[in-house]
């Protein structure tokens, strides 16, 4: 009886320990976030979300830093999506236990902690000096799409393999194929967790600076863009620049925009988790 009290005791304290941890890492971003929302939420209005800046970017919106961004995610997804999946099918389907595979995954883990100034320099090297795709949109989405691949093929495998080997057999024991168990039975039931890989790998790259910096942002482009070719402002750039370069900023509309990123960032975790609570909720074993 005494060493079960005892024992009871030790995994409260436990808990009273790691609550207090927990505690420390979040009440300082909890402090952050209200403190922006405070100081920021009184210069957001419907002419600063949908007008383009002005007068050195001291008065107007940023409708199109925030259309920029938008752009930006969407052609991360359209290059980084389909590859991170299939190249994890690959990797726990198809692939076969050996040196080289096993190469390929620690590369990756690997690659998932490089710095994002790395990557702006090689989408610099790569997409706008030698393929000469100049600093456009193309350059900055497939920048971003290799900085998130990593983490998209990292999610996808590990949700690929949490399905059960079960379901695999039994598929082949009913006579499909390969593609057909993988499509029919393993995909469905990873789905959630390759949702959650891609949309935490998005918001990360929506709001990342380095990588844009050298290959797809403007100072100061009030105009939208016409083509993947074409230069944009872009949320986290623009922070930047109106928090060191812009003398004189008025710091609401710093906050303000901060917001912004931040409600922007947010929402696309909303998302997914609607999306992930719909599918386990459809997908269940």
């Amino acid at each position: 009886m005494n060493i079960s009290k005892a024992a009871g005791i030790r995994q409260k304290v436990a808990f009273v320990i790691l609550g207090c941890i927990a505690l420390v890492v979040v009440l300082p971003i909890i402090l952050t976030i209200i403190y922006i929302v405070k100081n920021g939420a009184g210069a957001i209005s419907w002419e600063f979300i949908t007008e383009a800046p002005r007068k050195g970017m001291k008065e107007g919106g940023i409708f199109p830093a925030i259309i920029g961004t938008i752009l930006l995610i969407i052609g991360t997804m359209l290059f980084s999506l389909p590859l991170g999946i299939l190249s994890a099918i690959y990797l726990v389907e198809y692939a076969r236990e050996n040196f080289f595979t096993r190469l390929i995954k620690l590369s990756v883990v690997n690659l998932s902690g490089i710095p994002s100034i790395i990557y702006g320099l090689f989408g610099f090297t790569m997409f706008v000096l030698f393929l000469r795709l100049g600093t456009s949109i193309l350059s900055g989405s497939l920048t971003l799409a290799i900085m998130s691949l990593p983490v998209i093929i990292t999610a996808s495998k590990e949700a690929l393999e949490s399905v059960p080997r079960s379901f695999r057999e039994i598929s082949f024991s009913l006579g499909a194929t390969k593609w057909q168990t993988v499509r029919y039975c393993v995909l469905p039931y990873s789905l959630p967790g390759i949702l959650t890989g891609t949309v935490l790998s998005l918001s990360r790259a929506a709001g990342e600076t380095a990588p844009i910096l050298f290959t797809v942002a403007a100072f100061y482009l009030p105009r939208l863009p016409h083509s993947v070719f074409d230069q944009v402002m872009a949320l986290p750039y623009h922070l930047y620049v109106i928090s060191t370069q812009v003398p004189n900023m008025p710091a609401k509309l710093k906050l303000a925009t901060a917001l912004v990123l931040i409600a922007l960032v947010f929402l696309m975790n909303l998302v997914s988790i609607v999306l992930r609570a719909h599918f386990r909720k459809r997908k269940q074993w």
